[in-house]
C-alpha cells in the first residue's frame, strides 16, 4: 500500500531518463537470453531507490551502463547536457571503459576495482547495486542451468568471475560503504562460489 506526499524526491528528470535508458538499449538483451537489458537497469534503480539513493543516483543507476555499451564519449556528453555533470560523474565513473573494441577482461576488471578508491560515496552506491543485481542473476541462472551458465560469457572460468566479486567486495568494505546490499552482496557471492565448488544447492536469494 502506497502513500502520497507534497514533495515527491523522483522528478520529470528521472521520467526522462527512463525513456533514454530504453533507447538507448533497446535491442540489447542480458546475456544467453531474451530479457530485455532494460531489465537490469530498472532492477539497479530500483535498489538505489530503496537504499534511499538521491534523483541524480536513481539516474546514474537507470544509465549506467549507457557509455560502456550504447555510445561511448559521445553518450556522456548526452548524459552531461541532458541530465547534469553530478549523474555524468556517476556514469563515467561506474563504466569500466569507453573503449571500442573493450580492453582485455582481465586489465579492465582490475582498473575498475583499483579506480574505486578513488570515487565518491554516491557512485559506490550505485556500483555496488550494480554488482548485487548481476551477482543474484548468475546465482538464479546457475541453480537453472548449472555449470553451463559460464558458456555464456567470453570469461568462462568461474574462478574469475568469483574473484572479481570477492575483490569488489573487499573494495566495498574497506571504504566502509554504509549500505545493506554490501552484506547482500556477500551473501550471494558466498552461495555462488559453494556451488561452484560443489558445495549443497541453497536457496535462491
Amino acid at each position: 500500500m502506497s502513500e502520497h506526499t507534497h514533495d515527491p524526491k523522483l522528478s520529470g528528470k528521472f521520467s526522462k531518463a527512463l525513456v533514454y535508458a530504453e533507447c538507448k538499449h533497446h535491442n540489447q538483451v542480458r546475456k544467453g537470453g531474451d530479457i530485455p537489458f532494460v531489465g537490469h537497469l530498472l532492477s539497479v534503480a530500483s535498489l538505489v531507490i530503496n537504499d534511499g539513493g538521491s534523483e541524480e543516483q536513481a539516474i546514474a543507476a537507470l544509465l549506467h551502463d549507457a557509455v560502456e555499451d550504447a555510445g561511448g564519449p559521445s553518450t556522456l556528453e548526452e548524459i552531461r547536457a541532458n541530465f547534469g555533470d553530478d549523474v555524468a560523474r556517476i556514469v563515467e565513473q561506474c563504466s569500466d571503459t569507453d573503449e571500442v573494441p573493450k580492453p582485455p577482461w582481465l586489465e579492465r576488471k582490475q582498473r575498475y576495482i583499483d579506480h574505486l578508491a578513488d570515487v565518491g560515496r554516491d557512485t559506490l552506491l550505485v556500483s555496488v547495486a550494480d554488482k548485487l543485481d548481476n551477482a543474484r542473476s548468475m546465482l538464479r541462472d546457475y541453480h537453472t542451468h548449472g555449470p553451463a551458465l559460464w558458456d555464456r560469457f567470453n570469461r568462462k572460468n568461474p574462478h574469475d568471475h568469483l574473484w572479481y566479486y570477492e575483490s569488489l567486495l573487499e573494495a566495498y568494505r574497506r571504504h566502509e560503504l554504509d549500505s545493506w546490499m554490501v552484506g547482500e552482496l556477500g551473501r550471494v557471492v558466498g552461495e555462488l562460489k559453494r556451488l561452484v565448488e560443489g558445495g549443497d544447492r541453497a536457496v535462491v536469494v
